[in-house]
């Protein structure tokens, strides 16, 4: 084994552990960027930190990229947003900040990706979307995939805690519109209208009316009880 080989081979080892600490030292710093901060709580609101720590938080806390929020089964939060959206959090509800990115000067640089994990949110887009590229802003959940632009509408999963309603995603618009699709279909949803989607093998489609859910947001939460007006300062992808 000659010595030029082992110096080659010690040289590519060096060179994979340096990679390993700069993509380490990356993520974790974009992982570290505030996305917003927690405008209203009604009780506990914990957030699962990107490198697996869990913080409690608080009127004021900084929600950071990575973040995955949880709400208690009484908690309402309400979360603003750098581009001025903001999200309202229904209890017992899991969502997470998965990608986030915006800049003022950079409107194509713009980017939000959200999960909805389990629960139910009430969404008013900010910036986001509204400006360079229009497909910046996505909301996942299990069921499905949709855009948003300008808009302000609520996402609710059920998973056996609806009553008698079927279990799958469904969706209310109050304002604007909305794209949600799936393997299955896609389907616009305007305001005022209603949309359930079964599974990812079912197409998305338009209800006849409320299918028994509420969602009307209580004071508590700190917005408008129907409107989605601010009180305050306050598998779906949503597009």
């Amino acid at each position: 084994m000659s010595r030029k080989w082992i110096a080659r081979t010690r040289n590519i080892a060096i060179s994979i552990i340096l990679l390993s600490f700069v993509l380490i030292f990356c993520t974790e710093s974009l992982a570290g960027l505030k996305a917003g901060t927690v405008t209203h709580s009604s009780g506990p609101l914990m957030a699962k930190k990107a490198d697996g720590t869990i913080k409690a938080l608080t009127i004021n806390s900084v929600v950071e990229l990575g973040d995955t929020l949880v709400t208690e089964k009484k908690t309402y939060a309400r979360i603003k947003f750098t581009d001025n959206g903001e999200m309202v959090l229904r209890p017992n509800t899991q969502f997470r900040v998965s990608s986030y990115n915006f800049k003022q000067e950079e409107p194509r640089q713009d980017r939000a990706v959200f999960n909805l994990i389990k629960g139910g949110m009430r969404s008013i887009t900010g910036l986001i979307g509204k400006r360079g590229n229009q497909d910046s802003y996505k909301l996942e959940t299990p069921t499905a995939i949709a855009g948003v632009r300008g808009t302000t509408y609520e996402c609710k999963i059920c998973d056996g805690n609806c009553g008698s309603i079927p279990n799958g995603l469904y969706l209310f618009v109050l304002s604007g519109a909305i794209e949600v699709k799936n393997n299955a279909g896609a389907q616009n949803i305007t305001a005022g209208q209603y949309a359930y989607v079964e599974s990812l093998t079912s197409a998305p489609r338009i209800l006849p009316g409320n299918p028994g859910i509420n969602f009307t947001l209580p004071l508590s939460s700190g917005e408008s009880s129907t409107t989605g007006e601010r009180k305050g300062t306050d598998g779906c992808i949503v597009r």
